[in-house]
Formats: C-alpha cells, structure tokens, sequence
C-alpha cells in the first residue's frame, strides 16, 4: 500500500506532456478578460470542432462554441497538437471546466475581480512569511560583517530570495553585466505601485493595511541597506549555511565565489532602491524610519550614484539596465519633489532608452549589437517609461517617450506571432554565436557563465509593460483598457503562470490542481502559499534554450525550474493591478 502511495505522489509531480489533456488558467479568469484554453492531443484527432463550457458543479453545459485550427510547435514536439478554446465573450460569474469530447480541463472561476480578489492576497501572505524576521536572522543582521573586513552593519529585515536561498539581495549577476534582476528595491516598488493603483480594491479586500506594511518593511530594510558613504550594499549572503553568523555582505560572483565590490550601480539594485524610498516618502503611513528620512536617503543615494555610478559597474560602462533603472530613480524623486535636476535626469534616462531601440523594435543593450533581454525584467523598460509619463508634461518628451512604448509593444506582438505560438507565450530575441536569434526561452549559454532558470518574472513584467504602457499608446475600451491583442497578450502570460502551459502546473502554489513539489531553507522558510516558482525553460542541454523543459529533479540543479523567487510574485502583482486598475469608460 506504501509503494502504491509513493508512485501515486510521484505521479502527482511528475513533468510530463500529457498525452491529451486539456490546459487552463487553473485559478480564475477576469469577467471582462481574455479567457482562453489549449486542448492538446497526440495527433490531429478532434473532429467536433467545438468545445464545451460546462458548470463545474452541475456538470450541465451552459454554452458550444467553436474550437481553433490545430496547431503545432516543432522544437515541443512533432507529434503534438494544440487546439485554442478562445470564450472571452463569455461573463457569466461561476466555477467551470471545459470539455472536447471525453477530455476534461480542470476547474477555473469567472467573475468580477475572479483572479485579483484571490491571487493579490495571497502573494501579499507570501511576502509576509519571506520577511527575514526569525530570531536567528534578526540578531545575526543587526551585526552583519562585511566580507574581507571586521565592520559590522545593521541589515536586518528585508525578505529571504527564494523558497531555497535565505540570502537577501538588492541583485545578483552584476559579473554579467546584462542579467542583473531587480529584487527586494523591486518587491518594495511594486507593492507601493499597487498600493497606489488599486486602494479601494485592496480596502475591499481587507488588505490595505497588509500591502502597506509590507511596503514599510521593505522600505525600512532599503534605508538600513544604505550605506555611510552613499552607495547600498547589494548582497547579505549566507553560503547556503545553516549558521547565521556566517552570513556576510558581499559582491558575488559566479558559483557562489564572494567579493568585496559589494556597491550598488543604477542597475544593481541602486536604481530601484532609490525609487522605492521616494515613492515611499509620499505614503501617509512609514515604518521604522519617517517619509522625511525615506527621502533624504534617497536623495543621498542619487547623488552619489551620479559621481560614482560607472565606478560601480563591473565593466565600468553604463547599459540599458543602468538606463531604466535610473529613470525610475529620478522619475520617483521628481514626483516627490519636483526639483528640475530629477526632472532633468529623468528626461536624459528617458532619451537614452529612445536611442537603443533598434529598427527591429527591440531594445539595444549595449552601445553595438545586443538585443535587450531579460530573464525578469523584461518588460522594465516600457513600465519605467510610463511611469515618467504620470509626471512628465512637455509635449515633445512625450511623444519622443511614447513612440519608444508605441515600438516596444508592437515588437513584442510581432516576435511572438511570427511562428505557431498557441499559448502565446511571449518570445524575445537575444545574440547567440554572433547572430541575432528569435526564441521562447532565454539562451542558456550566456554572460554568467552558468546561470539560466524558468521566466516566470520575464512573463509577468512583459504582462505589466503590454497594459500599462498599451493605455498610453494603443488605449480601448474592451479588456484592461487596451486593444484586444495587447488584452490577450497579457491575459495569455498571467495564464501560462497560472497552469495553462504544456506541463499543466500552476505555479503558484497551493492553488490549481498541480503545483511544483515543496522546498524547504533554512529558520523554517519554504515554499509559502502565494509564491510563484522559476517556471519552464528550454531543453536542458541547448546552449541557444531552445525546446522546452521542466524538471523536479536534477541532482540538485530542480531550483531552476522548482524555486519560489520574489521577483516572480512581484512582477505578478503588478501585472493582476494593472489588470484591476480598469479605466473608467
């Protein structure tokens, strides 16, 4: 009986294709939103050409509509079929499944607010039970010593990384140059951001005070963060050991190898960390330190990023990243202010991202040939620009900034229609081997030498980037106040995260029928009830990413596709505001 249990659990986990099956948003679907399934087969073996929308409850059929054309995704598989079960005209709130011929999807909801009412307070229980607050890690981080030296520094706060790692980072793979991700300045950010965007449905939900706390936190752990001398330090690291006296503050390298170029550039962590304090300076609430001091450190932080920024790049050249990571620095400051030197600084930011986009309509990283992408942050850029635009009045940096959004967004519609793509997963375009290469997933063989894991974060900032930068530029009046293809872009990649991808997994876990298997880290963090793991990848083993691939086991590398990340929860957060946040018609 015990053996029939342990192969029943493995089955449970197990990552694999089905042979037919039907994928879904496996949580719920906005009233007003794009609702679309994939009923995958073996073969082009559904000849009904209808599907079925049934009460989950009753089993009765409440509407027949039409099934897509089959399609097929080569380097996924040559045998494999997916048909597109599209009932966004549907808006009957209910709980539901879908139904071709004896193929049954799993249960979803409909209705007003169906996926933000639920999804928004569970990442926030989430962030809540990351908060580096044990009493082991709080005593450690009021004295945490600084690698290569006897100082110590208060760090305490902040939130752990991942459900694996309990280390606390501004960002990490500032080796590489072009993968740094945005962390804890980017949880921080992002929970104001939504905080902003959606209060009175946060009020509705009981979850104002939680969102705002929470945002204080990160707040408190950002101003402690920075340093006397100006910069932040970008990683308190604990070598994956189990004693917290062995945590330091450190610059990292690859495999874990540590350093003392622990100061943040813009891109580092430095850019968003400022953006965050000044944004939290306009609050109406604070945590440990006042808005007055959020902001001043700020201020101190900007100021000495624009001496010393270059100093701090590991190649001592400024990217994109430094670009849009600054703006949003001086964007927040300028609303905060109003002093013409952010708005000044803003402006020229905002000018350096209107000259890297190439004619192609992607970004250029660097100062020659590479494509922009990001494993997280790649809908950063467009997010950075509108915000500038909430503040920004002159009418020809207006026009200059949203012909740059215009460009983007139509790249990224273009790039991922251009090839059968039935979950309209968002693709991207990146230099491999000297030529400029189309894909779903990052490269594999890339600057960090090892680094590469499932995109979940890259799929929630893109979700963001389509509707907040498609209100300014391509407005409508159907689903999330933008056209209908922007609308079912985003809804497609909130989708895929939440269980309508060929693995069937939702990602967030403890909703959906099938979540990834549990990881445990050290003082008792986890795998927590709202926190989305990496996600999918291409094929282990195809330097370029490309095929596709999901793993819970992998002699110790399953955190790449396994691991809890709070970029992904924040990316996610404001991809379901932004969704929330419908304009008035």
């Amino acid at each position: 009986m015990k053996n029939i249990f342990l192969l029943l659990l493995l089955c449970r986990f197990l990552p694999a294709f089905a042979d037919n099956t039907i994928h879904v948003n496996q949580v719920a679907f906005e009233k007003k939103g794009p609702k679309i399934a994939i009923v995958e087969t073996d073969g082009p073996s559904i000849t009904t050409g209808v599907f079925l929308l049934i009460d989950a409850q009753s089993g009765a059929t409440v509407t027949t509509l039409p099934l897509g054309k089959p399609q097929q995704v080569p380097e996924w598989g040559s045998n494999r079929y997916f048909y597109p079960a599209d009932f966004s005209r549907f808006e009957k709130a209910g709980t539901y499944k879908i139904k071709v011929n004896d193929l049954l999807s799993d249960a979803f909801a409909i209705g007003e607010h169906a996926l933000t009412s639920l999804a928004i307070p569970a990442i926030l229980h989430y962030y809540n039970k990351q908060k580096a607050n044990t009493p082991e890690e709080w005593a450690a981080d009021a004295h945490a010593q600084l690698f290569g030296s006897n100082q110590t520094v208060d760090l305490r706060g902040g939130w752990c990384d991942a459900s694996g790692d309990v280390s606390k980072y501004f960002s990490h793979l500032a080796y590489a140059n072009f993968m740094s991700p945005q962390q804890i300045p980017l949880v921080t950010w992002s929970l104001l951001s939504a905080r902003e965007r959606i209060p009175h449905l946060l009020t509705q939900w009981g979850v104002k005070d939680s969102i705002e706390n929470e945002a204080c936190w990160g707040a408190d752990y950002i101003l402690r963060d920075l340093s006397d001398s100006g910069y932040f330090y970008m990683t308190l690291f604990t070598y994956f050991k189990k004693d917290p006296k062995e945590r330091r503050v450190v610059g990292l390298l690859a495999n874990s190898v540590t350093t003392n170029d622990y100061q943040c550039a813009f891109r580092e962590g430095g850019g968003m960390g400022i953006a965050a304090l000044a944004r939290a300076s306009r609050l109406k609430v604070h945590g440990d330190f006042t808005n007055a001091q959020y902001l001043a450190g700020a201020e101190r932080a900007f100021a000495h990023l624009l001496v010393n920024n270059t100093r701090y790049d590991d190649d001592h050249k400024e990217n994109i990243i430094d670009d849009y990571c600054a703006l949003m620095a001086a964007t927040e400051l300028w609303i905060a202010t109003g002093k013409p030197l952010y708005r000044d600084e803003a402006r020229k930011r905002a000018q350096h991202l209107h000259g890297r986009m190439s004619e192609a309509g992607y970004f250029i990283a660097n100062d020659a040939d590479r494509p922009f992408w990001h494993a997280s942050d790649a809908g950063m850029p467009v997010v950075a620009l509108a915000r500038y635009l909430d503040k920004e009045q002159d009418v020809a940096a207006r026009a200059a900034a949203l012909g740059t959004i215009r460009k983007a967004l139509d790249y990224n519609l273009r790039v991922s229609a251009n090839v059968s793509n039935p979950f309209g997963y968002a693709r991207q375009s990146f230099l491999f081997k000297g030529a400029v290469k189309d894909g779903f997933f990052i490269p594999h063989e890339n600057e960090t030498g090892w680094w590469w894991q499932g995109e979940n974060a890259r799929l929630g900032s893109l979700a963001t980037a389509a509707i907040v930068g498609g209100r300014l530029v391509y407005p409508g009046k159907g689903a999330f106040g933008v056209t209908p293809a922007l609308a079912t872009y985003a809804a497609q990649q909130v989708s895929w995260i939440l269980g309508c991808n060929p693995y069937n997994l939702c990602f967030m876990y403890q909703f959906g029928s099938k979540n990834v298997p549990y990881m445990q880290a050290n003082y008792g963090h986890g795998s927590e009830r709202g926190g989305v793991s990496n996600g999918i990848t291409g094929k282990d083993g195809n330097p370029d990413g490309s095929g596709i691939d999901f793993k819970t086991e992998a002699e110790g590398n399953e955190w790449r596709w396994t691991e809890q990340w709070i970029p992904h929860a924040a990316w996610l957060l404001q991809a379901l505001a932004a969704m929330a946040d419908v304009p008035e018609k």
